[in-house]
């Protein structure tokens, strides 16, 4: 069942210069603002001309109006949006016009994600289904926003549905032991609740590796460029990039800041960090620039390591005291691969190993093999099915779930076990699993997803 809140006004498309710009407003008194503004009765979901006018009566602009009556709108609320000609100019006027007629209805300016938010208050769309909304506007690639859209339609939802009813059956009768001990009917080995719950455990990890992969989709991997300057880190991240986005020049410590590029390899986003070369300075610049490099080496998924293939073809000191202290600063188990870049000029060659990869920036040779393990290190199984493009918090969930479960199960196979504390570990993964979902919300949640959307969303 929808209800009709305070109304709010958003522009809800991007901020500029455009052909069309569009203004939501939602929520109660909004059929009436419509009538004010538009001087005419809108028919609902009929897109009426209107001329826009300010209180003096002169045009603001001329547009379309349309009017869509809760609970069948996207808040399930009564919704209006109107349509004009993309000035930011027009669309202020227009906005102005809306709160000042707004006045007597408490209009006011929408907060982010605020009408997403409405829709899933009003039962129009689960957490899961909102949280793929902005992900499908955010999706950096076709891979992305196909499998934003397919958790927008509902995919990933009605698997953790099914697995919560499931899970509602066994704990039914697992607790119908405890209400009828008197019985002699054993209702846990009667409905073969051990097998079947370990069939929900099963596909609840299908659902987690999906997830994964699709958390890979989503999220990519931050890869950081290290080592002494003028080894070919700027020159490694245009040929990754495909394009010129650092300057190269022969003089060392020309890359003095952090520089950031997204590129794409079969559709995941891989964050490339280019870095100041390592090494004693007493150049001030340069110096913060090293220590920009040595927070982004903490903060990283992965760390290439870059030396130059033309100069040695084995490890220096100085790169062998840089990489323990790389080792040292960079996050537990964070991988770090060895880069011999410059191949082209060096005199011996080696074929990469997996840890030491052979490469020209300049050439490319090597390039197509440190590729495909980039997206070796990223998780990413290009055979597996459709990931789900999951948040880190659907990952956690499903973790939870499947830990609470296992125990269930751990517990069910002792001779005298407690059916207590079975069916409380089923309650328990049911729990995880209502969090996807937004059947079960933690404190804060909904303020903490919302407020990542874009202000018309």
């Amino acid at each position: 069942m929808s209800t009709q809140r305070d109304p709010i006004i958003a522009l809800a498309t991007a901020k500029g210069r455009a052909s069309v710009g569009i203004l939501r407003l939602s929520g109660k008194g909004v059929s009436e603002l419509g009538r004010l503004l538009c001087r005419c009765e809108l028919s609902p979901r009929y897109a009426t001309l209107i001329k826009f006018e300010d209180r003096a009566r002169e045009l603001i602009d001329e547009g379309l109006a349309i009017f869509f009556p809760g609970p069948h709108s996207y808040t399930g609320e009564d919704v209006l949006e109107l349509q004009c000609h993309g000035s930011s100019a027009g669309l202020s006027l227009l906005m102005d016009r809306c709160l000042e007629l707004g006045q007597a209805y408490q209009l006011r300016l929408a907060q982010p994600g605020e009408f997403t938010e409405r829709a899933f208050l009003n039962g129009k769309i689960d957490l899961a289904q909102a949280e793929a909304i902005a992900d499908l506007i955010d999706a950096s690639s076709a891979l992305a926003a196909k499998s934003a859209a397919k958790s927008l339609k509902g995919e990933f939802s009605k698997k953790i549905d099914v697995f919560l009813h499931s899970l509602i059956e066994l704990r039914a009768l697992t607790e119908a032991t405890l209400d009828f001990p008197e019985e002699e009917i054993d209702f846990i080995e009667q409905h073969d609740v051990f097998n079947r719950l370990q069939k929900i455990l099963e596909n609840i990890q299908e659902v987690k590796k999906a997830a994964q992969q699709g958390s890979i989709i989503r999220d990519g991997l931050t890869i950081v460029l290290v080592g002494q300057p003028n080894v070919g880190k700027s020159s490694l991240m245009n040929a990754l990039a495909g394009e010129e986005v650092a300057i190269v020049t022969d003089v060392a410590g020309t890359t003095r800041d952090r520089l950031k590029e997204t590129i794409q390899i079969d559709g995941i986003p891989l964050h490339i960090v280019d870095t100041a070369g390592l090494r004693e300075t007493t150049d001030s610049v340069e110096q913060i620039g090293i220590e920009r490099t040595w927070k982004s080496i903490e903060q990283a998924d992965l760390v290439l390591h870059l030396m130059d293939a033309s100069q040695s073809s084995s490890i220096s000191d100085t790169d062998e005291l840089l990489i323990k202290k790389i080792q040292a600063v960079a996050a537990k188990q964070v991988p770090i691969k060895m880069i011999w870049n410059k191949i082209d000029r060096a005199k011996n060659t080696s074929v990469s190993d997996g840890e030491h990869f052979y490469v020209s920036a300049k050439t490319g040779q090597g390039l197509d093999a440190l590729k495909k393990e980039l997206l070796l290190v990223a998780g990413w199984q290009p055979e597996a099915e459709g990931g789900i493009l999951a948040r880190k918090r659907h990952i956690e969930a499903l973790l939870d779930a499947e830990s609470h479960i296992q125990a269930a199960l751990r517990l069910l196979k002792e001779q005298s076990f407690s059916v207590e504390l079975a069916a409380e570990e089923m309650r328990l993964a049911q729990e995880s699993l209502s969090k996807i979902t937004g059947q079960f919300l933690p404190d804060d949640l909904l303020g903490k997803i919302f407020s990542t959307f874009c202000i018309g969303k």
